[in-house]
């Protein structure tokens, strides 16, 4: 009687042990029937072990890929090596509510698994156990700092007023364009844009609505180009614009395009209607630039030329009389 009590007793321990425990553990046979289903793994799953045990793990659990899972229990059961399943692979094994639904933002509980032998006396492991755990405030934490780190990454691209690129990240894709080119030898076209007489509309109507301006004609600048188009503000009322795959023939078709969307435009302040245009000028890429900065600069000379050429105009950079 003494040694059914101390069995009872020691059984009654590992029992409390097994329920206590914040891990899944779930004991899977050679077929996939399951011998042993704790406390967490029926607390989250809402299947008793009177449910489950003795029956296949697919039948209760369809969700979990049957060939994939078995995949990785395959080297544990032959050669009696663990097997580690971690959330950034996959977020989950068992598809379990997330332990609190109502502060958690996920839907569902991430988690790194671990699947280990389970040797026999005679050393052939004939069942293994998997460690189920609960990760998902790291990974919801990871996520957000992620997240955080992505959102601040483009707000330091992009420009405030515009939406459109900054100059400093402009210049750095301007920098890897040209290094692209001078490797490969491809049509693409520097533009560099500024609005005509802008300070008059600042002196005349004030800084709001040459902010608004500003914003009307970064709207149209997004309308006239391609999404491959990089397009950024390069500083107060003036734009640049990368075109790959573009000659400058193309190019000047695209800048006459933006130019009369400009020409027509008219922005509410207040009122009035605000008119405004631009010039622009147009460099294609030739290996003759030896530095990306002169390549710019013929873009912006070109500029130059079409202000002093009446402004409200496309110029191609080698379209500019000889110097």
């Amino acid at each position: 009687m003494n040694k059914d009590i101390q069995e009872l007793s020691e059984l009654h321990w590992q029992q409390d042990l097994l329920g206590s425990i914040e891990v899944g553990i779930v004991v899977l046979e050679q077929d996939f029937s399951v011998a042993v289903w704790n406390q967490f793994m029926e607390n989250h799953s809402s299947v008793r072990p009177s449910q489950i045990i003795g029956k296949n793990l697919f039948s209760l659990f369809p969700e979990i890929d049957e060939t994939w899972f078995k995949r990785k229990c395959d080297p544990v059961f032959n050669m009696g090596s663990p097997a580690f399943i971690i959330w950034e692979q996959r977020p989950f094994v068992f598809k379990f509510g997330t332990s609190r639904p109502i502060t958690s933002a996920s839907d569902y509980m991430y988690q790194n698994v671990t699947i280990f032998p389970l040797a026999s006396i005679t050393g052939e492991t004939q069942r293994i156990c998997v460690l189920v755990y609960d990760v998902t405030d790291q990974a919801m934490a990871k996520q957000s700092i992620e997240g955080l780190n992505a959102r601040l990454q483009e707000v330091s691209r992009i420009d405030g007023l515009t939406g459109l690129y900054n100059r400093r990240y402009w210049q750095e894709r301007f920098e890897r364009e040209y290094k692209m080119a001078m490797r490969n030898d491809p049509d693409v076209c520097a533009i560099m844009l500024d609005i005509d007489h802008f300070k008059k509309v600042n002196d005349t109507h004030g800084h709001h609505a040459g902010d608004l301006v500003i914003q009307r004609l970064a709207k149209l600048i997004t309308l006239a180009t391609r999404e491959t188009d990089i397009c950024g503000r390069y500083g107060g009322e003036e734009f640049a614009i990368i075109l790959p795959d573009t000659t400058e023939k193309t190019a000047k078709i695209m800048a006459e395009r933006l130019r009369k969307l400009v020409s027509l435009d008219a922005v509410p302040y207040e009122d009035i209607k605000i008119k405004y245009t631009i010039s622009i000028g147009i460099a294609q890429f030739t290996s003759d630039y030896r530095e990306a900065v002169l390549w710019l600069e013929d873009a912006d000379k070109a500029l130059y030329e079409a202000k002093e050429g009446g402004r409200n105009r496309v110029v191609l950079a080698h379209e500019r009389p000889s110097e």
